[in-house]
């Protein structure tokens, strides 16, 4: 495990963390994530994250004033990194780019949900993990 206190979350375990806050697994993953040290995105993966986090689906959990500026704090609170590799391994394409983030950033780790991801297990001696594995991990 590096050590760093870089942390990458993908948009649906930051997602997750924000519309099951309270006690959540997710939750839990980015308020220790928090404590911890730094979430870092990248242009790309926070663009990603806000273009999801506004979709009507989430409307029954946060209205979507609540939604922008939970948006608009968020970037007050992040590191952002700028790309420096790229990547061309995970079997879902659009996910490359919390890879490049991870590696460019020199990340801890990468806390996802995502299948094809997590099937990745270590990357450049990175670990993916979901969020319980990282709340065990760390």
């Amino acid at each position: 495990m590096k050590k760093t206190n870089l942390f990458v979350l993908d948009a649906n375990a930051l997602i997750s963390a924000f519309l099951l806050a309270g006690n959540s697994i997710a939750a839990q993953a980015y308020n220790l994530v928090k404590e911890k040290g730094n979430l870092v995105f990248s242009e790309d993966t926070f663009n990603e994250f806000s273009d999801v986090f506004v979709r009507p689906k989430f409307d029954r959990y946060l209205s979507l004033e609540k939604r922008l500026v939970i948006i608009e704090d968020l970037k007050t609170i992040v590191s952002f990194v700028s790309i420096t590799s790229s990547v061309q391994i995970c079997r879902d394409p659009k996910d490359n780019k919390y890879l490049e983030l991870a590696l460019s950033a020199g990340a801890a780790c990468i806390v996802t949900g995502d299948k094809d991801l997590l099937v990745l297990h270590l990357f450049h001696q990175i670990p993916i993990l979901t969020a319980a594995d990282f709340l065990k991990t760390f």
